[in-house]
């Protein structure tokens, strides 16, 4: 492991721990996907007696929460859903984020959905001033896929299709390039309009309500800008 990756890995962890702060006593917790949020599961397995049970973003992620010993539920069992925790790809001053690099994004947009409050936990490097720099994530439906690329590409994007990799749902993904997403409610308004888009991985309709940013300086808490 080099030294970067050490370093990363030591925010994350900071992150992590930092956000079980957020974790409901006695209630329902939404986790996400990804390489933080794996950490942040580890970690949550000392406080499964707090908790009544979590919904899960993806099937690894409930796979990774039962091994804690954390009861996994259905979302449509759920009234309510006080959290919801999860990574970023890339994060703007705004909290708008770009999600997907896992696979997970249309069940995180869910779960981000439903959930009172989406708690975003990241490493400094996914800070950006400009989001776009990481492919964006789309995923399609398999029939749709050519029509889809033709639209995304008409949007200024370079859509490649991610070899090897079939989402949760049965579908597929585009990882968009090239991408300076200037106005990102828009954006994702207008690839959620193409025909056979199951989700777009941009979290600017619903974004983060609070990122816990981890750096060598420690863990900060963000918040919109005003």
């Amino acid at each position: 492991m080099g030294l970067f990756s050490a370093s990363a890995d030591s925010a994350k962890r900071a992150v992590a721990e930092a956000a079980l702060a957020y974790v409901p006593r006695g209630g329902v917790i939404g986790v996400g996907t990804g390489s933080t949020a794996n950490f942040f599961i580890d970690m949550l397995g000392d406080l499964r007696h707090q908790v009544v049970g979590a919904v899960a973003s993806s099937e690894a992620t409930a796979q990774r929460l039962r091994k804690v010993g954390i009861e996994v539920l259905d979302l449509n069992s759920v009234n309510e859903l006080p959290v919801y925790i999860d990574g970023a790809d890339e994060i703007s001053p705004d909290l708008h984020l770009i999600k997907g690099g896992g696979g997970a994004l249309t069940r995180e947009k869910i779960v981000a959905a439903v959930a009172r409050q989406f708690v975003c936990i990241a490493d400094e490097s996914k800070c950006v001033d400009l989001l776009g720099r990481y492919p964006l994530p789309v995923e399609v439906i398999p029939m749709a896929r050519a029509h889809v690329a033709r639209e995304l590409v008409r949007l200024g994007g370079a859509p490649d299709l991610r070899i090897g990799f079939t989402t949760d749902n049965g579908n597929c993904i585009l990882d968009v390039h090239g991408l300076e997403i200037l106005n990102p409610i828009g954006m994702e308004s207008d690839i959620n309009q193409i025909a056979g888009v199951v989700a777009v991985g941009l979290f600017a309709r619903r974004s983060a309500d609070i990122a816990l940013i981890g750096g060598p300086g420690g863990v900060r808490r963000v918040e919109p800008r005003p």
